[in-house]
């Protein structure tokens, strides 16, 4: 099999920043003088806790662009629950375009014996083609890739799908971010450079309410995830078309990619978005500042 990326290891209160962190707590607790009975007191009373766990959770991630986030109850609706197999997946695959080889059977044998963890966040695994290894599918470059893509989608949903970029996916106006070519190249070399790769996933429901940047500041931060672009996000709903089936679905922002609009001062400040209405799928683009009830970034890990 070959070679993986270790995961990065949680820090406990036993390391030297959680040891820092006990310290607050116990430098808070012996400036208080408690006598006997309130410390008493102190220990019977519910909700530290609660205090605490929420404490982490609201200060555990990067600050940037934190008035970007809105709640959302959108989730998926239409049926999608996990991913569908390996095996299920690639030989979809490999139906949808001929000539597809495989992916690194090693390293899917050790996924389904559990030997390689999935990684916490992600919905499972998912099976995506190395459109650098096979240009005589996929085109000589990755907006070459996209379009086939979206051709497929609306080849297999008979027609019911709409484009608002129709031709105007090209390289001066659509690419991949450098963090995610960066992890695409990473993945490639680490699993044997395959016809087909694994990714550890997940499809939206973890940012959502998030702008695609406010998304891309948190995967940032979380330093082994990394936003999913067009050409991924394409893939995933050929092999899961139940995932975006009806108007109240979880909608897509593709935050592993970056889209210029000509004269709108600001360059590359869109990303590609999936979304479902008048019974059909429609690709188009956001602003990346915009934070949507309705739209999440799909994400992939590191094993």
């Amino acid at each position: 099999m070959s070679k993986t990326l270790a995961p990065s290891a949680s820090v406990t209160s036993q390391d030297s920043k959680g040891l820092k962190s006990m310290s607050i707590v116990e430098a808070a607790y012996n400036k208080a003088g408690l006598n006997e009975k309130e410390a008493q007191r102190v220990n019977d009373t519910p909700g530290l806790s609660e205090i605490i766990t929420n404490f982490i959770a609201e200060n555990r991630v990067t600050d940037q662009f934190k008035d970007e986030e809105v709640p959302s109850q959108y989730g998926y609706l239409s049926g999608y629950n996990k991913p569908k197999g390996l095996t299920e997946q690639a030989n979809l695959l490999r139906q949808l375009f001929s000539g597809l080889g495989f992916v690194n059977l090693d390293l899917q044998g050790a996924i389904e014996k559990g030997e390689v963890p999935l990684p916490q966040n992600t919905e499972g695994w998912f099976a995506i083609p190395n459109w650098m290894k096979n240009p005589k599918i996929f085109g000589a470059s990755y907006n070459e890739a996209l379009q086939v893509i979206l051709n497929k989608i609306k080849e297999t949903r008979n027609g019911a799908f709409y484009n608002y970029r129709e031709g105007q996916i090209g390289p001066k106006q659509l690419r991949q971010t450098a963090t995610s070519e960066k992890f695409w190249k990473q993945i490639s070399e680490e699993q044997g450079d395959p016809d087909i790769l694994i990714v550890a996933a997940q499809f939206g429901i973890r940012h959502r309410g998030r702008s695609v940047r406010r998304a891309r500041e948190v995967m940032l931060d979380n330093g082994s995830e990394f936003g999913l672009g067009a050409f991924a996000v394409g893939i995933m709903l050929l092999t899961h078309p139940e995932r975006l089936m009806n108007y109240d679905d979880l909608w897509i922002d593709c935050a592993g990619d970056e889209y210029d609009v000509p004269d709108a001062g600001v360059r590359f400040d869109r990303a590609p978005c999936f979304d479902f209405n008048d019974g059909k799928v429609e690709f188009g683009t956001c602003f990346v500042g915009d934070a949507s009830v309705c739209y999440g970034s799909v994400s992939a890990f590191l094993p």
